[in-house]
């Protein structure tokens, strides 16, 4: 029954020349939006890797210079490009692409793509993150709307009541009918995806792992709309009933929904403005050690206690430069403001990204949306991963030119020149993004929620199927 049910079914969606046209659509916006993905990850890349090298260039030939005067000049460290971006954009273009390290300062991601772009950019653009996310569900409505109202409407249902049909076999050749074509669609995107990647430059590093584990996420967020449709299907007895229905589902699932929960997000734990937070690192930065200023009240008690650690009446006949040592305890302690600070704003995006967890209940849009962004690396949590490793790379940095002041040179010997090959013993930056199964454990709650809309849906499905 439930295979004579699907191919019967099968049948009747192919020989429905409205279904070949979507389908032959929506194929074409797929191939279209992996080859433009395909070609601005590829460029992307390319800009990256010469920018990273003409930057170290620029490092590595400064020439004889006093280090903390290099420390001023600053590097950059860019963020990398993963591979699995070409599907799931996610917010790479509007959380900037490269960080600036300095001397006292801790700076944010600049050069967001979205800074570049006209006001056309707010119709979206063509991704195969849009296309997955948005358009496939919607093709679903239109295969599955009528399954069980044309029924109605036609009246072979009493006909086939008559003949004494099993109700969950038929509701199941249903169900097989309109997921395989949407099994197939997809798999075919994930494997073109795939094997474009295998193929490119490997600039980042590309496993079919993460790839297979976002297609079977996307596949239970498709079951997820293919139950709801026939679900609604099974209830009303018109099909254009079925239709405006399954349309207002997609809507408040896969708009309304996630535009309410960032609305929620964002008031109920929101970020301090620019203004505000540069005013609070201003003001602890005034109650600190200033390492430029060698007669401020923190200034002489660090002096007091390194002279007094080394025996000694006076910074001249300490054995190190004392300038620069101090410069790195205000170096040290600056860091210690900003990561105060900016653990405040990644408390309120902890506090945030729970408010979308706990509203993901109301939308299947929502946890797929936060799983498939986290593997392909494009989501904010990653971006914060990033910026602390920057930071981290930054503040290593300073050590590195201060020490060597500090341990060339005499106290008010500002003159010092370090070597020109000294810069070259600087490490690159690298920074290496979490694993498949780090992001997994980080995003289990995600995992449960789609995997629970899956399950309840499912037998809510199978449930009414008795009372058809």
């Amino acid at each position: 029954m439930i295979l004579k049910t699907f191919f019967k079914e099968s049948k009747e969606v192919w020989r429905d020349g409205r279904v070949r046209i979507a389908f032959a659509i929506v194929l074409s916006l797929l191939g279209i939006a992996i080859w433009i993905s395909a070609r601005q990850y590829q460029n992307i890349n390319e800009q990256h890797q010469m920018a990273e090298t003409t930057e170290r260039a620029i490092w590595d030939n400064q020439g004889e210079k006093n280090p903390h005067s290099a420390a001023h000049y600053g590097t950059y460290a860019f963020k990398p490009k993963y591979p699995l971006s070409l599907v799931d954009q996610g917010v790479d273009k509007y959380v900037g692409t490269s960080i600036f390290l300095e001397a006292h300062k801790r700076n944010e991601a600049q050069f967001s793509a979205a800074a570049d772009q006209t006001g056309l950019a707010r119709f979206g653009d063509l991704t195969p993150d849009f296309i997955l996310l948005f358009i496939v569900p919607l093709l679903i409505i239109l295969l599955g709307y009528n399954s069980f109202t044309k029924e109605r409407e036609m009246g072979t249902l009493t006909l086939l009541k008559s003949q004494g049909i099993s109700s969950w076999k038929w509701v199941m050749g249903k169900w097989m009918a309109l997921f395989f074509p949407i099994f197939v669609l997809s798999a075919i995107l994930f494997l073109i995806a795939g094997f474009i990647l295998s193929n490119l430059q490997d600039f980042g590093v590309f496993n079919w792992s993460s790839l297979f584990t976002m297609f079977w996420i996307y596949t239970g967020y498709y079951i997820i709309f293919i139950n709801i449709v026939l679900f609604i299907s099974t209830r009303v007895k018109k099909s254009g009933i079925a239709l405006v229905l399954s349309l207002s589902v997609w809507i408040l699932a896969c708009l309304a929904a996630p535009k309410a929960a960032s609305n929620i997000a964002e008031t109920k734990y929101p970020y301090p403005t620019r203004q505000e937070f540069a005013a609070n690192v201003l003001k602890d930065k005034q109650g600190g050690l200033d390492g430029h200023n060698p007669w401020s009240k923190e200034s002489k008690l660090l002096e007091q206690k390194v002279l007094a650690e080394h025996g000694v009446d006076s910074i001249h006949k300490l054995p190190f430069n004392f300038d620069a040592y101090r410069m790195q305890k205000g170096e040290e302690h600056e860091a210690e403001i900003y990561f105060k600070h900016y653990n405040h704003l990644k408390e309120q995006f902890t506090r945030q990204s729970n408010v979308y967890r706990g509203l993901a209940v109301v939308s299947p849009y929502l946890p797929t949306r936060f799983l498939s962004m986290a593997i392909a690396h494009t989501d904010y949590a990653t971006h914060w991963d990033f910026a602390d490793a920057a930071e981290n790379y930054r503040i290593a940095t300073q050590k590195f030119l201060n020490d060597n002041f500090a341990e060339n040179s005499s106290y008010g010997e500002w003159a010092y020149r370090a070597d020109a090959d000294f810069w070259k013993e600087l490490p690159d930056f690298n920074y290496d993004p979490p694993e498949l199964r780090t992001i997994l454990t980080n995003n289990a709650s995600s995992l449960w929620i789609l995997g629970t809309w899956m399950v309840v849906s499912f037998s809510i499905l199978l449930l009414t199927s008795k009372t058809i």
